[in-house]
């Protein structure tokens, strides 16, 4: 009786459990592109949460219940312009939000590539954001998650990134630190909020340009980054999300992502405000802007 009573209190606090969020390591001791040189973590809390520095890539995961979990994933990525993490604002309070819909929410905390523990400042962010789909991946049996079902979610720069991951997620996989940088980094969907997609004029959000890759980038760079030169028929299923005046990221990058999506027949959605600026979060407080949430919900359920 005393193990039958051991196993069932394992097992409520497993339950239990699941339905908690926690963080996770994104490395073991072996970072890659990084270097000796120690970096201490820098947070801000004077309005909202901002962290300007980061040592120690990690994934905070958020799942909802077992009962409410409907097997997809969303790997959240702050924005910041490639200078800070809005780490609270587009990351853990948008994780929350998707647990209310049964969907498990892992915000990454990835590192900035101005920071002086890089080795090739640009290569970082795409490193830690490959590794944290890679990741949700290997663990997603012990989540509840549907590995065919993560997808990935960016808000600015950190659009910047997550159409970088959907489009160069086949591309520079030529290192192993363990067996789970053999899984595949590709996400089954992307969803982009005001995202940074071009890195050419007229159109570039020149603060995300000049903390990725600098102030006179080399054009091979330039083009590299310039994520609409990079769709193709194996892009993932995007969900767009812009503001018509929006002043630091021109509502064109959603404008041209969404074309090149198209030419190559790939399923899209996208929603443009009239207003709403840049950076809006959940949009609380403003009635019509909130309901990009709604339709995201929407929008993901079609997902086969």
């Amino acid at each position: 009786m005393n193990l039958l009573k051991i196993f069932i209190t394992l097992c409520l606090i497993n339950n239990f459990l699941s339905a908690q969020d926690f963080k996770l390591s994104l490395w073991g001791n072996d970072i890659p592109n990084q270097n000796n040189i120690k970096v201490i973590e820098t947070i801000d809390t004077t309005e909202i949460i901002m962290i300007t520095k980061v040592d120690k890539p990690d994934i905070a995961v958020y799942l909802p219940s077992k009962k409410n979990a409907t097997g997809k994933a969303v790997i959240i990525l702050p924005g910041g312009g490639y200078n800070i993490l809005a780490y609270h604002w587009e990351g853990t309070d948008i994780a929350r939000w998707l647990n209310s819909k049964g969907i498990a929410a892992i915000v990454l905390k990835y590192r900035l590539p101005h920071t002086k523990n890089n080795i090739v400042q640009h290569l970082s962010p795409l490193l830690d954001a490959k590794r944290a789909i890679r990741l949700t991946r290997y663990n997603a049996g012990k989540w509840n998650i549907n590995k065919n079902e993560i997808g990935v979610m960016g808000f600015s720069a950190g659009g910047h990134l997550a159409s970088t991951l959907g489009t160069h997620f086949d591309k520079d996989n030529n290192f192993i630190t363990d067996s789970i940088d053999s899984i595949s980094c590709r996400p089954d969907f992307m969803i982009l909020m005001y995202p940074v997609i071009t890195f050419k004029e007229p159109f570039l959000h020149r603060g995300s340009r000049h903390f990725l890759i600098g102030d006179s980038p080399d054009t091979s760079l330039v083009n590299y980054f310039s994520n609409e030169l990079h769709v193709s028929k194996n892009t993932p299923p995007t969900f767009l999300v812009h503001a018509g005046d929006d002043q630091s990221v021109p509502v064109e990058n959603s404008l041209i992502f969404y074309g090149q999506l198209k030419k190559y027949s790939v399923p899209t959605e996208m929603i443009i405000y009239p207003e709403g600026g840049h950076g809006f979060s959940l949009a609380i407080g403003n009635e019509h802007l909130a309901t990009w949430t709604d339709r995201c919900i929407e929008w993901i359920k079609t997902i086969k």
